[in-house]
């Protein structure tokens, strides 16, 4: 075997035993173990315990004191799976329904890359953050000190993307991901008989309506040059099939890339959620939470990591438009520079959140060596 492919074997391994093994947020102490013990196992310094169950491995080169931060997350989501495959989850309820395994793998591939080849000066911090798909993992590092224990000046991180060709790669300068917002709007009035409905206030009929109108947020409230989605995603009622409900819960969530637009967002909800239920004589609560913030890129940062991807993708290029998926990736940009970038998963990938995604293993290597190449453009070694 030559290094490259005994490389992608023991990666695609250490990914296919993660996928066995998925954990939910804040959950991840076998992840955890594992990756400390591969980043041990390479003659790298491991802290273990970072925010709960993060892990941050220190790799250093030279004399340089300069400092890059690569990021990857740990951890799986509820979602039952559906695959085939023979490392399919053991967990039942919990799979690897975004990639992180795949995530983890690379950037431990990419650890062996550094630690055996060298070709940087300078220091490495391996960040391995639980916890994402909560949007807490990277607020908890950072609450417990992960910037003043193991500072750095930059930080870079990568998500796979279905629909992507594999060896692919897109980022961009300014905005790339946007914010996530939680609601939760409960209407309350007198359930009863389904057959006698004016003897109550009941609820159903307003939450159909309130659903459908929240559409109109998007449609008719915010300017139209604006990106913004709201999606209710569950509808919950203490009713049944001959018993009208009196309470109501709508939850799901908005993306917008702008404070002004969260905002707006928030301010005609209430609005119509609070109209809806006096027209039906009900009572309306609506909580509103910002879970994400707005992933913006370093513009810098974004051409350096494209000059790095280049060499070693298929095809790296500027991606269109931002997307209105979230990541917490964006709570470390608010202490130091970076850039978060896309690689493909493959034309024929399931998508993310998905019952049936599997993460491809094809895109191991091109990930591992992207991530090396960052870290040796930044970090360059003098003549």
């Amino acid at each position: 075997m030559t290094g490259t492919t005994a490389l992608g074997a023991e990666m695609t391994a250490w990914r296919r035993d993660l996928h066995r093994h998925p954990e939910f947020g804040f959950e991840e102490h076998r992840t955890a173990a594992f990756v400390a013990r591969v980043l041990r196992g390479l003659g790298i310094e491991v802290a273990e315990g970072i925010g709960g169950t993060g892990v941050v491995g220190t790799l250093r080169r030279g004399r340089s004191n300069r400092a890059i931060a690569l990021r990857a997350d740990m951890d799986a989501l509820r979602i039952p799976e559906s695959t085939a495959v023979a490392w399919a989850s053991t967990n039942p309820g919990v799979m690897h329904a975004c990639g992180h395994d795949g995530h983890t793998a690379m950037l431990l591939g990419a650890a062996r890359m550094l630690a055996e080849e060298g070709g940087f000066d300078g220091t490495v911090r391996l960040i391995f953050q639980p916890a994402e798909e909560w949007g807490r993992g990277a607020s908890a590092m950072i609450d417990d000190g992960l910037m003043e224990r193991f500072p750095f000046d930059e930080i870079h991180g990568l998500h796979n993307m279905p629909g992507l060709p594999v060896g692919h790669f897109e980022t961009r300068a300014g905005p790339i991901m946007s914010a996530e917002d939680i609601f939760e709007i409960t209407l309350r009035g007198l359930g009863g008989h389904a057959a006698r409905p004016h003897m109550g206030q009941e609820v159903m009929v307003p939450a159909c309506a309130l659903v459908l109108e929240l559409q109109s947020i998007v449609a008719r409230r915010l300017d139209p040059t604006e990106i913004a989605v709201v999606s209710v995603t569950e509808l919950l009622t203490d009713g049944t099939r001959n018993a009208l409900p009196g309470l109501a819960r709508i939850l799901g969530d908005a993306r917008s890339f702008r404070p002004e637009v969260s905002a707006g967002i928030e301010a005609a909800m209430r609005r119509i959620a609070t109209g809806i239920a006096a027209a039906h004589g009900i009572a309306a609560e609506v909580a509103y939470r910002r879970e994400f913030v707005p992933l913006v890129n370093d513009a810098t940062l974004a051409e350096e990591m494209l000059a790095a991807a280049a060499p070693v993708s298929e095809r790296a290029v500027v991606a269109e438009r931002p997307i209105t998926a979230s990541e917490d990736f964006a709570r470390f940009l608010d202490h130091v520079p970076g850039c978060f970038a896309f690689i493909g998963n493959g034309e024929a990938s399931a998508p993310l959140h998905n019952p049936g995604y599997d993460f491809n293993d094809a895109a191991l290597l091109h990930g591992a060596a992207v991530h090396a190449a960052i870290v040796r453009r930044r970090l360059p070694v003098a003549d």
